[in-house]
């Protein structure tokens, strides 16, 4: 049986939802990750290589879920756009279909998955700049402290 217009509509805004949420969640990790890294006052290598590598994981991961729900969101727009209005019952989804399906607007995947790469690069390059300011801070503070006054 398929599936009724309200139906068709409420699975395509839940896809949203859901893509909203993974955007969410990839916005609070990436301000824990620097906000943790802005606090450390002491370089270290390894604490830096281990965050690279688990934000790495969680991105390609974050980004997977964001690709398949945006699947699932274009499947419903397409089903949304093929649904067959022309019963005479159709009459409340004729009126609807001529407000709401301009709206549905959803973004490129391309665009959607250039945009998440970039921010992974660039949430990688703070994370790293931070490091190497930490290790600068510690060779000038190490080389004043062994000055003569």
């Amino acid at each position: 049986r398929a599936m009724s217009y309200s139906v068709l509509i409420q699975l395509y805004f839940e896809r949203s939802d859901a893509l909203q949420s993974y955007w969410t969640l990839y916005v609070v990790i990436i301000g824990g990750l620097l906000a943790f890294s802005s606090l450390r006052s002491r370089p270290d290598l390894v604490t830096t290589l281990l965050l690279t590598v688990l934000f790495s994981m969680f991105a390609y991961k974050n980004l997977g879920a964001i690709h398949d729900t945006s699947e699932q969101r274009i499947a419903a727009l397409h089903a949304i756009k093929q649904y067959d209005a022309s019963a005479p019952s159709a009459g409340d989804v004729r009126k609807t279909r001529t407000l709401l399906e301009p709206t549905l607007n959803p973004p490129d995947y391309e665009g959607v998955r250039n945009f998440h790469i970039t921010s992974d690069l660039f949430t990688l390059a703070t994370l790293w700049a931070m490091e190497w300011r930490r290790r600068r801070m510690a060779r000038e503070n190490g080389s004043s402290a062994q000055r003569p006054v």
